[in-house]
């Protein structure tokens, strides 16, 4: 997704931020948005996490006519 944009894209992005938002408040822009980022990853991993515990607890599903051939 990223990899398409480069450099030269990046720095037109980061003057244009610079421009709309000026240099006092890009600081606090970016503790922002690492934070909500770190947020979504944690969220995201126990998430997962809950999802494999419980597949422990349940075990594999498998149906009763698995075995069978008619």
């Amino acid at each position: 997704m990223l990899s398409s944009i480069g450099i030269p894209g990046l720095i037109l992005i980061l003057i244009i931020a610079l421009v709309i938002f000026g240099p006092s408040k890009l600081p606090e822009i970016g503790r922002a948005f690492g934070r909500t980022l770190t947020e979504f990853k944690s969220a995201a991993r126990d998430l997962t996490k809950d999802d494999d515990e419980e597949k422990k607890v349940k075990g594999p599903d498998v149906s009763a006519n698995s075995g069978e051939k008619r």
